[in-house]
């Protein structure tokens, strides 16, 4: 780990100025976890009742590093089966795989260092908790629990990133040296040590009376995931499916219900719903909302240029960053009829908010087009249609085969509207780490992994029929025969796209290179097998002792 901070990072939340989530509060401070600044606070405070309680809360701060970043969505989205790069930003080598992408990395450096900061605050919290007096013993059982639940968290990303990575599981206040790679057998046993730890002393709800805190069921789905991701790796054991199957079951019991309408899920204003079974809290305070939510911004096309349209808020500041494969468009997300998630999921319209007469742009087939106010100016139908029938629109059609890495259809899930103005770039919608539809579709791979091909098809098409547009759910069942790996490959895509799993999924089941090459002709060219972790950050092997023997780099980088 970056040890040379190790002397600052119990402080670390302090000098952020932010403690805890940030968050929007439903009615009350005590709806949410409270958040406060604070500031000139010694060591020592972290030994009071209330420090902890402020520690636990920081903590959680780690998590924003990867959840609604830049970072997050270039290491979960980019050079994957089904999604590209778009037109602009400076990551592209993260999605074509150049010799660009190496161990100077800032995006890889900054998730390093802030998840460390994380595991060393959880560390803190766990190691003087019994010490701590004047809180009661079950709340602190609870909050010792919640820094266990962060901990293996945060080490399990790093774990599917990295592969071996410095195991820490005691507090560090001076600066040392003597780091090394503990084997991944060792990473994912100490995971599993602390959230089969974490699980009894967390709050049993749906959800915590304090909303956005880890609760039983999160813990539960975040074990199932560990159990489903080592059976692949090399530490994985004979039972992992089976164990992941019985937890991703007591998430199901616990109560939570998939939403009547796939487009309910993401709906701006609803990201608190009874599917989710956990999230980040993100808030409208620039004072504690940190880098923001900032998804709005990286699935969107070049909008604001054409004609009729500029820049708003409701259709969101247009990165370009990201765009959908040929084969998530054709393939993935190709039969539209019963099957309601492109329509909920992509941008298919955009409805003029610069009112006059305009030369057309992409679509030729007439010279041009007069709008007023809120008139239909770009239609995105999904499918082609003839120059001759465009001719007759009043507006400008754009057709797949005029996709480029500027105009494309724009995912919508992270739009957000709430922002203080158009440049805005923090967003403050929550993001949505656990979902019930995600839940029953992990549960469906452990059942297909243990050859239970019935329960499987039952599980996933609990998905199905939510997704289907209304009166078109027996349409969408599949049958036993139909229940394959690569069924479940394109369905998780089709649930999905642009929550951040795809690449982690692509590895778990060990088809990266495999599906890169056949489906994203960008990446295509360079991947190889070593792509399949991330480089060290070089900054870490410096400060190691014995420099690259002591913290060997990935082979490839």
């Amino acid at each position: 780990m970056k040890n040379i901070f190790k002397k600052y990072q119990l402080k670390s939340w302090i000098k952020t100025g932010a403690l805890a989530f940030s968050l929007i509060l439903a009615s009350s401070c005590q709806d949410a976890i409270q958040e406060d600044v604070i500031s000139r606070i010694g060591n020592d405070y972290m030994n009071t009742a209330k420090g902890l309680e402020d520690g636990v809360n920081a903590a959680y701060t780690s998590l924003r590093g990867w959840y609604g970043t830049e970072r997050g969505h270039n290491m979960t989205e980019f050079g994957t089966d089904i999604y590209t790069n778009g037109s602009d930003g400076s990551w592209k080598f993260m999605n074509t795989y150049s010799n660009e992408f190496d161990s100077q990395n800032g995006l890889v450096r900054e998730l390093w260092d802030e998840f460390y900061r994380g595991i060393n605050t959880s560390n803190a919290i766990i190691d003087r908790a019994p010490n701590v007096t004047g809180m009661a013993a079950a709340t602190k059982s609870t909050r010792v629990a919640e820094a266990k639940f962060i901990r293996a968290h945060n080490y399990f990303i790093l774990v599917q990133l990295f592969g071996a990575v410095d195991l820490q599981l005691s507090e560090n206040i001076v600066p040392s040296r003597q780091v090394s790679r503990a084997p991944i057998s060792e990473v994912y046993a100490a995971i599993i040590t602390d959230l089969e730890e974490a699980i009894p002393a967390l709050e049993s709800g749906k959800v915590s009376v304090q909303y956005g805190r880890a609760t039983r069921a999160a813990a539960q789905n975040l074990l199932g995931k560990v159990y489903l991701t080592r059976a692949t790796s090399a530490a994985g054991q004979s039972d992992d499916y089976a164990k992941a199957e019985t937890l991703f079951r007591s998430v199901v019991a616990t109560g939570f219900t998939l939403m009547s309408e796939y487009s309910m899920v993401h709906q701006f204003g609803n990201e608190r719903n009874d599917e989710v079974i956990w999230s980040i809290q993100y808030t409208r305070n620039p004072l504690t909302n940190g880098g923001g939510n900032n998804s709005h911004v990286f699935f969107l096309m070049e909008y604001d240029v054409q004609a009729g349209m500029r820049r708003d808020t409701q259709n969101g500041r247009p990165f370009k960053r990201y765009r959908m494969t040929p084969y998530a468009i054709n393939t993935v997300f190709g039969e539209r009829m019963n099957d309601s998630r492109y329509k909920a999921s992509f941008i298919d319209v955009y409805f003029s908010n610069r009112p006059g007469t305009f030369n057309t742009s992409f679509d030729l087939s007439k010279p041009s087009v007069t709008f007023a106010q809120g008139d239909t100016a770009i239609f995105i139908p999904g499918f082609e249609m003839s120059a001759a029938e465009r001719a007759t629109k009043k507006y400008q059609v754009l057709v797949p085969s005029r996709y480029d890495e500027r105009l494309f259809p724009g995912l919508k899930k992270h739009l957000d509207p709430g922002r203080a103005d158009l440049t805005q770039f923090q967003g403050g919608r929550d993001f949505i780490a656990m979902r019930l539809g995600e839940t029953y579709l992990a549960l469906a791979e452990a059942q297909l992994r243990q050859g239970k091909i019935a329960e499987a098809t039952a599980t996933i098409n609990l998905v199905r029929r939510r997704a289907a547009f209304p009166g078109r759910g027996e349409s969408m069942v599949i049958t036993p025969a139909q229940m394959t790996m690569d069924f479940l490959m394109e369905e998780r895509a089709r649930e999905l796209t642009g929550e951040q799993f795809r690449w982690l999924d692509l590895k778990r089941w060990g088809v990266l290179v495999e599906r890169v090459r056949l489906h994203n002709e960008q990446g295509a060219p360079n991947i190889q097998d070593f792509h399949a972790l991330r480089p060290i950050p070089q900054n870490q092997i410096d400060r190691a002792e014995g420099g690259p023997s002591g913290f060997p780099q990935n082979t490839g980088y």
